[in-house]
């Protein structure tokens, strides 16, 4: 199915708004709980946002760009200047879209108040409407303290990449049965705490069905379970831009490979002189 709403689809350099449009809300994302599978990708830039905005319900700016924009080892290193540079470029490249920016690793995780700062400062400088934080039971009380001060959270539970150095990988989580019934609680937690939607990440798939069941919010699978309520995946991964994904990607495209026979013929017709042609040079006026 697509998105919850068919739009126009027209963009260029000039308009990257082709019309008028009413975002997506966070009732509207609730609503869809057990009705209408939720779209989102992650984004960086405007580009992408304006190339995706019209099939996602939902824009993650994810801290995941310390990877795939700068080739950074994990999102520990990812600063607020950071999200705050690139969630504003998103929010102008979208007019569909809820966007939702990732509050990085150590910016929220000392206390509530800390955690709301954070917030504050990235949905006042992008324009964003949600923030996404990772963590369950332990970070209940944040949940709960942003949203009833008018920030929307989208909880995040199963593998947590800031917490990629306590956990010693990017494994499956769950696979025994106490591990499997903490992330239940966690997203248990964050879910009555206030977060208006909880992904689940990297988990063996009835965690994903259990919590679904559970909690009133969306859920957002991402190598999880296609009974969750909607699905994520960072946008590079699913186009076939790395050799190397997860393997709960599936590559819908080889752009990688697309690029790579673009930048060839265009390396040749330059070293042949070829390039530029006529219709691309300008000739003098009369």
């Amino acid at each position: 199915m697509s998105t919850i709403f068919t739009i126009d689809t027209a963009t260029s350099r000039a308009t990257p708004t082709p019309a008028p449009m009413k975002r997506l809300t966070i009732p509207a994302i609730r609503a869809a709980k057990g009705k209408t599978p939720l779209v989102m990708l992650t984004a960086y830039t405007v580009r992408m946002a304006q190339l995706m905005d019209a099939q996602c319900d939902m824009l993650l700016v994810g801290d995941s760009l310390g990877q795939v924009i700068y080739g950074l080892p994990s999102t520990v290193p990812v600063t607020l200047d950071m999200m705050a540079a690139h969630g504003s470029a998103v929010v102008r490249g979208s007019y569909h879209s809820l966007v939702v920016i990732d509050l990085p690793f150590g910016s929220y995780e000392a206390s509530p108040q800390q955690a709301f700062e954070s917030a504050a400062m990235l949905l006042k400088a992008t324009g964003a409407a949600a923030v996404k934080l990772e963590g369950g039971t332990a970070m209940a009380e944040t949940v709960a303290f942003l949203s009833q001060r008018g920030i929307p959270v989208m909880g995040h539970v199963g593998l947590t990449p800031q917490a990629v150095n306590q956990l010693g990988g990017y494994g499956a989580r769950g696979r025994s049965a106490a591990e499997a019934e903490k992330i239940v609680a966690d997203a248990v937690a964050v879910a009555e705490a206030g977060a208006f939607a909880v992904v689940i990440e990297g988990v063996v798939e009835p965690i994903a069905v259990e919590i679904t069941r559970r909690i009133a919010c969306p859920t957002i699978g991402i190598g999880a379970s296609a009974a969750c309520d909607g699905q994520v995946l960072v946008a590079e991964d699913m186009l076939g831009l790395f050799e190397r994904t997860p393997r709960f990607v599936k590559t819908f495209d080889d752009m990688a490979g697309h690029i790579a026979k673009a930048v060839t013929t265009y390396a040749d017709e330059v070293r042949t002189r070829t390039f530029p042609g006529p219709a691309q040079l300008y000739a003098p006026k009369d």
